[in-house]
């Protein structure tokens, strides 16, 4: 069963920026009531779309040199990134069928 992984300043570059395939980045806080709300959909979305989009998680208390990097302002903040660049940014808590929506462009069919 795939799993995000947990990102932070020390593998970001390899884990989100230089890798093939899309990666999907949320930024999050463990006391933010939205990112609690998200994380399980998030969980379902690593395992159902293994393969075709890598999920990552990013706690921006602890990383907060890259939350600033990327302007997230309010979490939790999806970013999609493709070939090292964002092509995609959700801000909010977002349906799961509504999310696989926005996401479905970037994934990698194979």
């Amino acid at each position: 069963m795939a799993k995000p992984i947990h990102v932070s300043g020390q593998n970001f570059d390899q884990e989100v920026l230089k890798v093939k395939e899309p990666v999907l980045t949320d930024f999050y806080a463990d006391w933010c009531g939205p990112c609690q709300a998200l994380a399980p959909i998030v969980e379902e979305l690593a395992n159902e779309l293994a393969g075709q989009l890598k999920v990552t998680k990013l706690d921006v208390d602890q990383e907060q040199e890259l939350s600033m990097r990327y302007g997230v302002q309010s979490i939790p903040t999806l970013i999609v990134f493709k070939a090292g660049q964002e092509v995609e940014r959700i801000i909010g808590f977002m349906p799961k069928r509504q999310l696989l929506e926005r996401l479905k462009p970037y994934l990698n069919v194979n």
